[in-house]
């Protein structure tokens, strides 16, 4: 019973795309998980990475040379088109193929999935339980009666640490160089580097997330423990010798009592690699002692969600945070030496354009290490969605658009020349003559007040 995985992870850069860049560079953790709970079971897993292969027929040609007997693809909702495309050719070359699709678009859009062509079997939820049982069951010639099953939740100190080998092996296979097993993003995180996962869930209720990853993982945060983290990084070390990680959690920082555990037991062990990981502006500003003490551990940056700039906004949006702590928060970084990573959007339903820019405001007064601004994307399985569907505000018409990106409509209502103006001077640190600029135009197109009092009227400047 041979099983071939397929990462589907080319809407936004396409073929021959491995290692340009984050999205591109990274490996699926979930499909990684798999490959090591049915490898456990004694299974025989191998991969296909899109993003390494030329074209389709490209892939048509490595599945008919490898011909498994059950190919397992993950879905995102922006990698529906991809593996729906995986699918049919896997089909079309074997029609006796068990095809067997997971991931977050399965879980959140169930509907949607099953009505996808040449498709067996639809797991929801986690798989590292259900999906080697399923294996069994057709190795056995026992089918499941039903197409849709139901993930078991898995104890997370259980199950076997990520199969890095199942991305490593195949892109070497392609040539591509493995001085690292992922594709460093900054400068203060160097190779070799990789990311890992501590924990599933988050406890937090953002409008544009939730109740989506509840779907995934339940309204809590499951977290390994601090021993079972800590060895996968001796074994990383040891295997890969990493010089810098990543954490992927949603939030890491959520739970204190893990993160002080954890910085000591990192440095009683004598780590002192580099990393990075996500946080909130609240959670900083409450536990400041926490942050120095990450400091000193090795953290050396924080992706921090600052969304907006308008209290309006956050709290429509449900944020739970106020702008006078995504500053406070950006300041307590600057005192303990750590880089900003900004994560922020412009473009959200009911907002005008006065509370983009105080979005623009809050980011020059910040003034981040990294930028990563987006348009926002009404993503299925959300509120926000839920709510532009409800509003008939969606402008989006193919899965390939719900990537979580700056370049192109969203939803109706908002004018995207301003907002594309807006994203780029939230970037530039002395922007006042192209804002002059942009007041000018708005003055000729009014003709009733001055650039000045335009400037004035967004606060940009005094009276």
């Amino acid at each position: 019973m041979k099983t071939t995985l397929i990462y589907p992870g080319i809407a936004g850069r396409g073929f021959e795309s491995l290692k340009q860049g984050m999205d591109a560079g990274w490996i699926s953790h979930g499909l990684a998980s798999l490959s090591s709970a049915a490898k456990a079971e004694g299974f025989e897993v191998d991969l296909i990475d899109l993003r390494a292969l030329s074209s389709w027929d490209h892939f048509r040609e490595i599945l008919v040379e490898r011909d498994p007997d059950v190919i397992g693809v993950t879905m995102m909702s922006v990698d529906y088109n991809p593996a729906r495309q995986a699918l049919a050719i896997a089909k079309a070359v074997k029609p006796e193929i068990f095809t067997v699709i997971g991931g977050p678009h399965v879980t959140i859009a169930l509907e949607d999935a099953l009505r996808i062509p040449h498709v067996d079997y639809l797991v929801t939820g986690e798989g590292e339980v259900t999906f080697p049982q399923l294996l069994h069951r057709l190795k056995g010639d026992d089918p499941p009666p039903h197409r849709v099953l139901r993930g078991k939740t898995p104890d997370l100190d259980q199950i076997p640490f990520i199969d890095r080998g199942l991305f490593l092996d195949e892109w070497k296979k392609w040539g591509y160089d493995l001085d690292s097993p992922e594709v460093p993003f900054v400068p203060e995180l160097p190779a070799p580097f990789t990311t890992l996962i501590a924990g599933r869930g988050c406890i937090y209720n953002c409008a544009f997330c939730k109740p989506g990853e509840d779907y995934l993982f339940g309204k809590r945060t499951r977290r390994r423990s601090v021993e079972n983290v800590i060895a996968e990084l001796r074994l990383l070390v040891e295997q890969h010798h990493i010089a810098s990680f990543m954490f992927h959690d949603d939030c890491l920082t959520e739970d204190r009592e893990w993160v002080i555990a954890f910085t000591e037991q990192y440095i009683a062990e004598g780590f002192e690699m580099p990393f990075f990981c996500q946080s909130r502006a609240d959670i900083l500003v409450k536990n400041e002692d926490m942050v120095a003490r990450m400091a000193q551990a090795g953290l050396r940056g924080y992706f921090i969600g600052f969304e907006s700039g308008n209290q309006r906004v956050l709290t429509f949006i449900r944020k739970g945070t106020t702008p006078e702590q995504n500053l406070e928060a950006a300041r307590i970084c600057r005192k303990y030496g750590i880089k900003i990573w900004a994560n922020y959007m412009m473009g959200l339903p009911t907002e005008t354009k006065e509370e983009v820019m105080d979005t623009v405001r809050l980011m020059k007064e910040i003034d981040p290490d990294y930028y990563s601004p987006a348009f926002f994307t009404p993503h299925p399985g959300t509120d926000l969605y839920d709510y532009a569907v409800e509003h008939d505000l969606s402008r989006i018409t193919d899965y390939d658009s719900y990537r979580r990106n700056p370049t192109e409509p969203k939803i109706k209502g908002q004018d995207y020349e301003f907002l594309r103006w807006a994203m780029a001077q939230s970037q530039r640190r002395k922007p006042i003559n192209a804002l002059k600029r942009w007041a000018g135009a708005q003055w000729q197109r009014a003709r009733r007040v001055t650039p000045s009092k335009v400037l004035h009227k967004l606060g940009l400047v005094s009276a």
